[in-house]
C-alpha cells in the first residue's frame, strides 16, 4: 500500500476496501448481527454502499456503528488519515494531516482521535504467561520546567511538576500495554500489573520499592538496580524493552505533538501501543497494520467537537 493507491484516491474505491476488511464473510447488520444476509440497494435515490438486512429490514452501510458514521469527510481521506497514523513511528500532527489531505485543523484533530479509539482493544488477553516476560516500568510524559515562563514552573524540589505518571507493560517479543495513573504507588500499580499480566510469567521490573510486593504474586520476579548502575545482568536480567517503548513515546511526544492533555492521553498511549503492538518486528507492515485499526472502528462513538477541550498537536 503507498499513497498513490486508489483507495486513497476515491471514495467509492476506498468503501469497497473498508467493506472487504471489515465484513471478510459478507456484511453484517449492525442492528441484528446477522452475517451475510443482506441487499445491496441500488439506484440513484440510495446513498453509495447502502444495504438492507433481509432479516430485521434495517438498513445500514460499512460506517454505522463506527467512529467513521456520520461523518461529511470523504471515506478515501478517513482512510488515508488511518494510513498515516499507522505508518508513522512517532506519530503525525493533526496540523500536518490537514495539510495532506485539505481539512481544516478541527476536522484533522478530531478524525486522529477517532482512529485513536479504533486503535484502543477491548478486553484484551493478559500478556505473558509461562516461560514468558513481562517488564514494567514507569515514566512521566510532559514538558521540561526548564521551558516553561517561571511563573507556571513547579515548585522548587518537585521533580515532576505537572507531568503525567504512566505506567507501561511490555511482554518480550510481544506486545505493549500504556496506562495512565495518577501517581505511582504499590497501589495504583499493583491492579494495572495483575489485570493486563499473566501471573505464570515472569516479572521483570527495576529497583524501585513499588514492585517487590507485587512481584511475589507472580511466577518469577527479577530487578535490576539503577541506582547502583546496574541495567544488565546476566544478559537476561534488565527493563531495557520497556525503556525503549518510552523512548519511541517520548521522542512522538516532544517532536510531533509537543503537547498532550490529560484528558485525551490515554488516547494517544493507544496509539503508541498500538503501533509497538503491530510492529514491524512481529511479521506486521503499514498495508496490514492500517487494516487491523480499520478493523477496530466498530461501536466505538465519539461525539465532542470541540479541539479547545484537548490536545493542541
Amino acid at each position: 500500500m503507498n499513497l498513490t493507491d486508489p483507495i486513497f484516491q476515491d471514495a467509492d474505491k476506498a468503501r469497497a476496501h473498508l467493506e472487504a476488511t471489515r465484513w471478510p464473510n459478507g456484511p453484517i447488520c449492525p442492528k441484528c448481527g446477522v452475517v451475510n444476509e443482506a441487499t445491496q440497494l441500488q439506484g440513484t435515490h440510495h446513498r453509495a454502499g447502502l444495504y438492507q438486512c433481509n432479516a430485521c429490514r434495517s438498513q445500514f452501510t460499512a460506517t454505522v456503528g463506527t467512529v467513521f458514521e456520520r461523518s461529511k469527510v470523504e471515506l478515501n481521506k478517513w482512510l488515508l488519515a488511518t494510513y498515516l497514523l499507522s505508518s508513522s513511528k512517532k506519530g503525525i500532527s493533526a496540523l500536518q494531516l490537514s495539510r495532506t489531505i485539505g481539512v481544516t485543523y478541527k476536522t484533522a484533530w478530531f478524525m486522529f482521535h477517532r482512529i485513536r479509539e479504533a486503535m484502543r482493544v477491548d478486553a484484551p488477553a493478559p500478556l505473558g504467561g509461562s516461560g514468558k516476560v513481562v517488564e514494567v516500568d514507569e515514566t512521566y510524559v510532559g514538558g521540561k520546567e526548564a521551558n516553561k515562563h517561571k511563573s507556571k514552573r513547579a515548585a522548587k524540589g518537585d521533580v515532576f511538576g505537572a507531568k503525567q505518571a504512566v505506567v507501561t507493560l511490555v511482554e518480550r517479543n510481544g506486545e505493549a500495554r500504556s496506562f495512565h495513573v495518577a501517581n505511582v504507588t504499590a497501589k495504583t500499580l499493583r491492579p494495572v500489573i495483575v489485570k493486563n499480566a499473566s501471573r505464570k510469567s515472569h516479572l521483570m521490573t527495576d529497583g524501585a520499592r513499588m514492585y517487590p510486593a507485587v512481584g511475589r504474586e507472580f511466577d518469577r520476579h527479577s530487578a535490576v538496580d539503577h541506582s547502583a548502575g546496574e541495567y544488565v545482568r546476566e544478559g537476561f536480567h534488565h527493563s531495557n524493552t520497556v525503556e525503549n517503548y518510552f523512548s519511541i513515546l517520548k521522542r512522538g511526544v516532544i517532536g510531533t505533538y509537543h503537547h498532550i492533555s490529560e484528558a485525551h492521553l490515554s488516547r494517544y498511549l493507544a496509539e503508541f501501543d498500538f503501533r509497538y503492538s503491530n510492529r514491524s518486528g512481529l511479521g506486521v507492515e503499514d498495508t496490514e497494520r492500517t487494516n487491523r485499526a480499520l478493523v477496530g472502528i466498530g461501536g466505538k462513538r465519539l461525539t465532542y467537537r470541540r479541539p479547545s477541550e484537548g490536545a493542541h498537536a
